[in-house]
């Protein structure tokens, strides 16, 4: 019998081939943001809901950044594609710098007696309680759903819509460089997840786990802001950034298709090639020292 028709002896380790640009990398950047005294304390549209929605956000970024990070740094050296070797190190550095940039912000907010400080902690406890409890398989696909979470988020909210416009001009430009970043680098994770042979059941099943936990958790913590601030009765900040999200413009509503295709089997965050996007958000909001 000829050996190379056994196909159950020679089958091959199939080779796994990302979707994302040839030659697109992202880029570390180090940018050198001032958050005055002065600023507002509801500095998106002047409204509280809005404003502690996206500060219940950037309380969780400094803890979870670390926790992407570990998730995917544990795999590289199993990475021999030296363009992902690439893409991962500009992971770890984009990541470091959102978590660094994020405290500064969040240092700001709790000067302004925004209770942050509080909701790190919790975050910190649960990523500590995930690295001890999840395989490091599981830690990586939970890594993947949530950039997924917030490559949707950077993409169909901040860069599309007229958020960034509405918010105060010294705030603006810091969530308009992390979404960026967050679109650049928002396959990394998903292609050391394939390339190490990661389990489609726990990737798909991690994401129906953060599909509860990312929106409870969120609203959770905003809730807890709003009543904190003595806002839970106000009626008005709340129905409009319920109308913001799904009502009109209804951001969360519009991300609903790009949510489900996570699930398709075929899925690759690059399907939806938004360089043109990435281009126009970095003509309009990053200074030219900081756009390639």
């Amino acid at each position: 019998m000829n050996m190379a028709t056994n196909t159950g002896k020679t089958a091959r380790k199939k080779v796994y081939r990302s979707l994302t640009p040839k030659g697109f990398q992202p880029v570390v950047r180090s940018p050198d943001f001032e958050l005055s005294q002065d600023l507002p304390k509801y500095w998106w549209d002047n409204d509280p809901a809005k404003t502690l929605l996206l500060a219940a956000l950037s309380a969780s970024f400094p803890p979870g950044e670390r926790f992407f990070i570990d998730s995917v740094r544990y795999y590289q050296d199993q990475i021999a594609d030296p363009e992902l070797q690439r893409s991962i190190r500009a992971f770890i550095g984009q990541e470091a710098h959102h978590s660094k940039e994020h405290k500064l912000m969040n240092g700001c907010l709790e000067e302004k007696g925004v209770g942050l400080a509080r909701i790190e902690r919790e975050i910190q406890w649960f990523m500590d309680w995930m690295r001890k409890n999840l395989s490091p398989e599981r830690q990586l696909a939970h890594t993947v759903a949530v950039e997924h979470f917030t490559a949707m988020m950077a993409e169909e909210f901040l860069l599309k819509f007229d958020a960034l416009d509405e918010m105060d001009p010294r705030v603006a430009p810091v969530w308009a460089w992390h979404a960026i970043e967050e679109s650049e680098h928002k396959a990394v994770a998903f292609d050391v997840y394939r390339s190490v042979g990661g389990s489609e059941f726990v990737r798909v099943t991690e994401m129906m786990y953060v599909s509860v936990m990312f929106p409870f958790y969120t609203s959770l913590h905003l809730v807890q802001l709003m009543r904190e601030e003595g806002e839970l009765g106000n009626l008005k900040s709340w129905l409009g950034a319920v109308n913001y999200m799904w009502g009109k413009p209804g951001i969360f509503r519009k991300m609903i298709p790009s949510y489900l295709r996570y699930y398709s089997p075929n899925f690759h965050p690059w399907n939806n090639d938004v360089r043109d996007l990435l281009a126009k958000a970095k003509r309009r909001w990053l200074p030219a020292s900081l756009r390639d």
